[in-house]
Protein backbone atom coordinates (compact mmCIF):
# COMPACT_ATOMS: atom_id res chain seq x y z
CA UNK A 1 0.00 0.00 0.00
CA UNK A 2 2.87 2.42 0.46
CA UNK A 3 4.33 1.97 -2.35
CA UNK A 4 0.90 2.49 -4.55
CA UNK A 5 0.77 5.90 -1.74
CA UNK A 6 4.24 6.93 -3.17
CA UNK A 7 3.72 6.19 -6.78
CA UNK A 8 -0.28 8.32 -6.68
CA UNK A 9 1.80 10.99 -5.38
CA UNK A 10 4.44 10.80 -7.50
CA UNK A 11 1.96 10.62 -10.62
CA UNK A 12 -0.21 13.73 -9.33
CA UNK A 13 2.63 15.85 -9.17
CA UNK A 14 4.26 15.17 -12.30
CA UNK A 15 0.63 15.72 -13.89
CA UNK A 16 0.13 19.03 -12.09
CA UNK A 17 3.73 20.04 -13.54
CA UNK A 18 2.65 19.33 -16.75
CA UNK A 19 -1.25 20.94 -17.17
CA UNK A 20 1.00 24.00 -15.56
CA UNK A 21 3.39 24.17 -18.04
CA UNK A 22 0.21 23.71 -21.10
CA UNK A 23 -2.33 26.06 -19.73
CA UNK A 24 1.14 28.90 -19.35
CA UNK A 25 1.69 28.16 -23.37
CA UNK A 26 -2.15 28.41 -24.34
CA UNK A 27 -2.58 31.19 -21.99
CA UNK A 28 -0.39 33.59 -24.55
CA UNK A 29 -2.48 32.81 -27.21
CA UNK A 30 -5.60 34.34 -25.72
CA UNK A 31 -6.72 37.26 -27.68
CA UNK A 32 -9.09 40.19 -26.74
CA UNK A 33 -12.41 38.84 -28.36
CA UNK A 34 -14.25 35.89 -26.49
CA UNK A 35 -13.78 32.49 -28.36
CA UNK A 36 -15.00 28.84 -27.24
CA UNK A 37 -11.78 26.95 -27.08
CA UNK A 38 -10.63 23.91 -25.52
CA UNK A 39 -7.96 23.59 -22.51
CA UNK A 40 -6.56 21.51 -20.12
CA UNK A 41 -8.96 22.02 -17.08
CA UNK A 42 -6.75 22.36 -13.80
CA UNK A 43 -10.67 22.21 -11.83
CA UNK A 44 -9.83 18.32 -10.83
CA UNK A 45 -6.88 17.11 -12.78
CA UNK A 46 -6.05 16.95 -16.38
CA UNK A 47 -8.90 17.45 -18.63
CA UNK A 48 -10.58 19.21 -21.33
CA UNK A 49 -13.00 22.11 -21.07
CA UNK A 50 -15.24 23.77 -23.57
CA UNK A 51 -16.23 27.20 -22.66
CA UNK A 52 -15.35 30.81 -23.24
CA UNK A 53 -12.43 33.28 -22.23
CA UNK A 54 -12.37 36.43 -22.17
CA UNK A 55 -9.38 39.06 -22.10
CA UNK A 56 -8.21 38.07 -18.69
CA UNK A 57 -8.18 35.03 -19.48
CA UNK A 58 -10.38 33.66 -17.05
CA UNK A 59 -12.78 30.81 -18.14
CA UNK A 60 -16.86 31.94 -18.31
CA UNK A 61 -18.00 29.56 -15.63
CA UNK A 62 -21.58 30.87 -15.94
CA UNK A 63 -21.75 28.12 -18.93
CA UNK A 64 -21.49 24.71 -18.92
CA UNK A 65 -18.68 22.34 -20.05
CA UNK A 66 -17.40 18.96 -20.43
CA UNK A 67 -14.24 17.91 -17.82
CA UNK A 68 -12.61 14.45 -17.99
CA UNK A 69 -9.18 12.84 -18.44
CA UNK A 70 -6.80 11.11 -16.03
CA UNK A 71 -6.03 12.62 -12.49
CA UNK A 72 -4.83 11.27 -9.39
CA UNK A 73 -7.59 12.64 -6.97
CA UNK A 74 -10.18 11.75 -4.43
CA UNK A 75 -7.39 8.85 -2.50
CA UNK A 76 -9.11 7.39 0.44
CA UNK A 77 -7.45 6.32 4.00
CA UNK A 78 -9.25 4.97 6.62
CA UNK A 79 -10.87 1.78 8.45
CA UNK A 80 -13.04 -0.80 7.60
CA UNK A 81 -16.06 -2.38 9.75
CA UNK A 82 -17.82 -6.04 8.78
CA UNK A 83 -21.53 -5.62 9.39
CA UNK A 84 -23.27 -9.15 9.87
CA UNK A 85 -26.84 -8.56 8.93
CA UNK A 86 -27.67 -4.96 10.38
CA UNK A 87 -24.77 -5.86 14.00
CA UNK A 88 -21.57 -5.45 14.35
CA UNK A 89 -21.58 -8.34 16.31
CA UNK A 90 -20.55 -11.16 13.94
CA UNK A 91 -22.61 -14.31 13.90
CA UNK A 92 -21.45 -17.25 15.14
CA UNK A 93 -21.34 -18.43 11.38
CA UNK A 94 -18.72 -15.79 10.88
CA UNK A 95 -17.05 -15.25 14.21
CA UNK A 96 -13.63 -16.79 12.37
CA UNK A 97 -13.92 -13.39 10.72
CA UNK A 98 -13.40 -11.84 13.64
CA UNK A 99 -10.79 -9.13 12.81
CA UNK A 100 -8.78 -5.89 14.83
CA UNK A 101 -10.57 -2.99 14.29
CA UNK A 102 -7.64 -0.39 14.24
CA UNK A 103 -6.20 -2.38 12.17
CA UNK A 104 -8.56 -3.16 9.17
CA UNK A 105 -8.43 -0.59 6.68
CA UNK A 106 -9.45 0.55 3.47
CA UNK A 107 -7.53 2.66 0.69
CA UNK A 108 -8.87 3.63 -2.61
CA UNK A 109 -8.15 6.25 -5.24
CA UNK A 110 -9.47 7.31 -8.72
CA UNK A 111 -7.12 7.65 -11.70
CA UNK A 112 -10.05 8.76 -14.57
CA UNK A 113 -13.24 11.17 -14.65
CA UNK A 114 -15.54 12.48 -16.88
CA UNK A 115 -18.62 14.60 -16.32
CA UNK A 116 -20.25 17.96 -17.02
CA UNK A 117 -19.88 21.35 -14.72
CA UNK A 118 -23.25 22.46 -15.04
CA UNK A 119 -21.71 25.93 -13.41
CA UNK A 120 -19.36 27.08 -10.70
CA UNK A 121 -21.22 25.22 -7.56
CA UNK A 122 -22.72 21.81 -9.63
CA UNK A 123 -20.71 18.79 -11.09
CA UNK A 124 -22.44 15.20 -12.04
CA UNK A 125 -19.23 13.08 -13.39
CA UNK A 126 -18.31 9.25 -13.52
CA UNK A 127 -14.80 8.60 -12.12
CA UNK A 128 -12.07 4.75 -12.30
CA UNK A 129 -9.77 3.59 -10.28
CA UNK A 130 -8.98 1.12 -7.59
CA UNK A 131 -10.22 0.02 -3.90
CA UNK A 132 -8.44 -2.29 -1.47
CA UNK A 133 -10.36 -3.83 1.67
CA UNK A 134 -7.54 -5.07 4.28
CA UNK A 135 -9.11 -7.02 7.22
CA UNK A 136 -6.76 -8.21 9.92
CA UNK A 137 -7.80 -11.30 11.25
CA UNK A 138 -7.21 -11.98 15.17
CA UNK A 139 -7.36 -15.71 15.34
CA UNK A 140 -5.15 -18.35 13.46
CA UNK A 141 -6.52 -19.46 10.54
CA UNK A 142 -5.71 -20.44 6.91
CA UNK A 143 -8.38 -19.35 4.46
CA UNK A 144 -8.46 -21.75 2.31
CA UNK A 145 -8.76 -20.82 -1.88
CA UNK A 146 -10.01 -22.91 -4.79
CA UNK A 147 -13.67 -23.72 -2.71
CA UNK A 148 -17.07 -23.64 -3.21
CA UNK A 149 -17.97 -21.08 -0.15
CA UNK A 150 -15.76 -19.28 2.36
CA UNK A 151 -13.64 -22.34 4.01
CA UNK A 152 -11.18 -21.93 6.88
CA UNK A 153 -8.57 -24.55 8.51
CA UNK A 154 -7.34 -23.73 12.65
CA UNK A 155 -3.36 -23.47 12.83
CA UNK A 156 -1.16 -24.80 15.44
CA UNK A 157 1.12 -22.05 14.73
CA UNK A 158 0.49 -18.23 15.60
CA UNK A 159 0.41 -15.48 13.03
CA UNK A 160 2.14 -12.17 14.01
CA UNK A 161 -0.16 -11.05 10.83
CA UNK A 162 -2.95 -12.54 9.50
CA UNK A 163 -4.59 -10.44 6.53
CA UNK A 164 -7.67 -11.01 4.37
CA UNK A 165 -7.80 -8.89 1.59
CA UNK A 166 -9.97 -7.43 -1.41
CA UNK A 167 -9.32 -5.52 -4.44
CA UNK A 168 -11.73 -4.17 -7.01
CA UNK A 169 -12.09 -1.57 -9.69
CA UNK A 170 -14.43 0.89 -8.58
CA UNK A 171 -16.63 2.94 -10.58
CA UNK A 172 -18.30 5.83 -8.77
CA UNK A 173 -20.99 8.63 -10.57
CA UNK A 174 -20.27 11.37 -8.58
CA UNK A 175 -22.47 14.30 -7.31
CA UNK A 176 -20.66 17.56 -6.32
CA UNK A 177 -21.76 20.66 -4.66
CA UNK A 178 -19.33 23.22 -3.96
CA UNK A 179 -19.55 26.66 -2.50
CA UNK A 180 -18.18 29.64 -3.64
CA UNK A 181 -14.49 30.73 -3.12
CA UNK A 182 -13.34 32.08 0.38
CA UNK A 183 -10.84 34.48 0.82
CA UNK A 184 -8.23 31.85 1.41
CA UNK A 185 -8.89 30.68 -2.36
CA UNK A 186 -10.48 27.29 -0.77
CA UNK A 187 -14.12 26.08 -0.69
CA UNK A 188 -16.28 23.40 0.94
CA UNK A 189 -17.25 20.32 -1.23
CA UNK A 190 -20.12 17.82 -0.33
CA UNK A 191 -19.83 15.22 -2.75
CA UNK A 192 -22.11 11.78 -2.72
CA UNK A 193 -23.55 9.14 -5.47
CA UNK A 194 -24.20 5.64 -6.16
CA UNK A 195 -20.58 3.17 -7.19
CA UNK A 196 -20.23 -0.32 -8.57
CA UNK A 197 -16.97 -2.03 -8.37
CA UNK A 198 -15.80 -5.66 -10.34
CA UNK A 199 -13.52 -8.00 -8.51
CA UNK A 200 -10.10 -8.02 -9.07
CA UNK A 201 -8.44 -10.76 -6.52
CA UNK A 202 -8.58 -11.48 -3.27
CA UNK A 203 -5.64 -12.09 -0.97
CA UNK A 204 -3.96 -13.72 2.07
CA UNK A 205 -0.81 -12.80 3.86
CA UNK A 206 0.36 -14.36 6.43
CA UNK A 207 3.91 -13.57 8.81
CA UNK A 208 4.95 -16.61 11.42
CA UNK A 209 8.03 -17.67 12.79
CA UNK A 210 7.67 -21.24 11.20
CA UNK A 211 6.34 -20.13 7.65
CA UNK A 212 8.46 -17.07 7.14
CA UNK A 213 5.35 -14.42 4.68
CA UNK A 214 3.31 -16.27 2.91
CA UNK A 215 1.12 -14.96 0.21
CA UNK A 216 -1.67 -16.68 -1.79
CA UNK A 217 -3.97 -14.76 -4.36
CA UNK A 218 -7.47 -16.20 -5.32
CA UNK A 219 -10.93 -15.11 -5.34
CA UNK A 220 -12.05 -16.60 -2.16
CA UNK A 221 -15.62 -16.21 -2.90
CA UNK A 222 -15.77 -12.57 -3.02
CA UNK A 223 -18.02 -10.95 -4.85
CA UNK A 224 -17.42 -10.40 -8.52
CA UNK A 225 -19.74 -7.67 -8.63
CA UNK A 226 -20.85 -5.27 -5.89
CA UNK A 227 -22.25 -2.12 -5.32
CA UNK A 228 -22.96 0.48 -2.85
CA UNK A 229 -22.89 4.46 -1.78
CA UNK A 230 -20.49 7.25 -1.21
CA UNK A 231 -20.39 10.30 0.97
CA UNK A 232 -17.82 12.84 1.17
CA UNK A 233 -17.57 16.44 3.24
CA UNK A 234 -14.52 18.52 2.35
CA UNK A 235 -12.96 21.78 2.66
CA UNK A 236 -10.37 22.54 -0.38
CA UNK A 237 -8.01 19.45 -0.80
CA UNK A 238 -8.85 17.41 2.59
CA UNK A 239 -12.19 15.93 3.81
CA UNK A 240 -13.93 12.61 5.34
CA UNK A 241 -15.48 10.36 3.23
CA UNK A 242 -17.72 7.30 4.22
CA UNK A 243 -18.60 4.51 2.36
CA UNK A 244 -20.92 1.65 2.97
CA UNK A 245 -21.74 -1.41 0.24
CA UNK A 246 -25.09 -2.40 -0.22
CA UNK A 247 -24.20 -5.93 -1.59
CA UNK A 248 -22.90 -9.04 0.38
CA UNK A 249 -19.18 -9.15 0.59
CA UNK A 250 -19.16 -12.71 -0.42
CA UNK A 251 -21.10 -14.62 -2.66
CA UNK A 252 -21.53 -17.79 -0.73
CA UNK A 253 -24.62 -19.23 0.99
CA UNK A 254 -23.23 -18.97 4.92
CA UNK A 255 -22.10 -15.19 4.80
CA UNK A 256 -25.64 -14.03 3.32
CA UNK A 257 -25.93 -10.56 4.84
CA UNK A 258 -22.33 -10.06 5.73
CA UNK A 259 -21.41 -6.33 4.44
CA UNK A 260 -19.18 -3.56 4.81
CA UNK A 261 -18.68 -0.30 5.51
CA UNK A 262 -16.00 2.12 5.76
CA UNK A 263 -14.91 5.48 6.97
CA UNK A 264 -11.69 8.01 6.95
CA UNK A 265 -10.13 10.63 5.26
CA UNK A 266 -9.90 12.00 1.56
CA UNK A 267 -7.01 13.69 -0.12
CA UNK A 268 -7.52 15.94 -3.16
CA UNK A 269 -11.40 16.85 -3.36
CA UNK A 270 -10.02 20.16 -5.70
Amino acid sequence: MKRLLLTALIVSGLTGAIVQDASAQQDTTITTKERKMKKFDMDHGVGIIIGKKDSTGKTNTSKGRFIGGITITRVDLGFSRLIDNGSFTLSPENDFLDYRGGKTSTFSFDILQLGYRFNSNFKIYVAGGFDWTHIRLNKDITIQKNQNKLTYIDEDIHFSKNRFSSSYVHVPLNFELRTKENEHGNRFYFVFGPEVGFLLNGKVKQISDERGKVKVSDDYNFQSFRYGGTLRLGYGSFGVFAKYSASDMFASEPQKGLKNMSFGVTVGLN
